[in-house]
C-alpha cells in the first residue's frame, strides 16, 4: 500500500511541476516569440530628431516602451524621453491595432528676441534650455513578418506643463525594427 501511494504522489508531482510558461501564439520559426523589439523611427529622423523605440512586451495584449530623441537640427526640441505604455488589439502577439498612453520629458530651447527698431529687424538675444514634464497618447498599427521584423504607424501628441516656448510635442511615427 505505502508503494502505492508514493508512486501516486511522485506521479501526480511530475504531472504539476511541468508549469513551463508555453508562448501560445508564436513559434520560434516565424519570429514571432521574442519580447524585446528596437525600432528607428524613420519619419522624426528625417524631421531632423533622430528617434530610436525600445519596446518590451509583457503579454500577448500589452507592453511598455521608451523612445529616446535628440533634436540635431537647429529645432525647439533637444532631447526627449518618452516611456509608454500599449495595449493592442490584434489577434496575434503585440501586433495590429493598439492604442498608447506616454509621459514625457522633453528638452527645449527658449529663444529670446528683441526688435532693433533701426530698421535692422529681429536680433537672437539670448536662448536657454528648458526640461519640462507632460502628457500624451496615441493610436496606431503594428505589422509584423515571419522574420521578426516589425513596422509601425502611428499619431497622436502630448501636452507639455510649465513655463515653456512649447506648448505640445508630437508623437508620430513610421517606425521600422526587429523583435528578438
Amino acid at each position: 500500500m505505502k508503494k502505492l501511494i508514493l508512486s501516486g504522489l511522485l506521479l501526480a508531482s511530475t504531472i504539476f511541476t511541468y508549469a513551463q510558461k508555453a508562448d501560445t501564439t508564436a513559434s520560434k520559426k516565424t519570429g514571432l516569440s521574442g519580447n524585446n523589439e528596437i525600432k528607428l523611427n524613420l519619419f522624426m529622423t528625417i524631421a531632423g530628431v533622430p528617434e530610436i523605440n525600445y519596446e518590451r512586451i509583457l503579454s500577448d495584449d500589452m507592453s511598455v516602451g521608451l523612445a529616446v530623441l535628440i533634436g540635431i537640427d537647429d529645432l525647439d526640441y533637444k532631447f526627449g524621453i518618452i516611456p509608454n505604455y500599449r495595449v493592442y488589439f490584434g489577434g496575434k502577439k503585440a501586433n495590429g491595432f493598439f492604442i498608447e498612453g506616454n509621459a514625457a520629458v522633453i528638452g527645449s530651447q527658449n529663444n529670446v528676441y528683441y526688435y532693433d527698431y533701426s530698421g535692422n529687424g529681429f536680433y537672437k538675444n539670448s536662448s536657454k534650455t528648458q526640461t519640462n514634464f507632460g502628457l500624451g497618447a496615441a493610436a496606431g498599427a503594428k505589422f509584423l513578418t515571419k522574420n521578426g521584423f516589425v513596422g509601425e504607424i502611428y499619431l497622436g501628441a502630448g501636452r507639455l506643463f510649465g513655463d515653456n516656448s512649447i506648448d505640445a510635442y508630437p508623437r508620430a511615427g513610421i517606425t521600422i525594427g526587429k523583435r528578438f
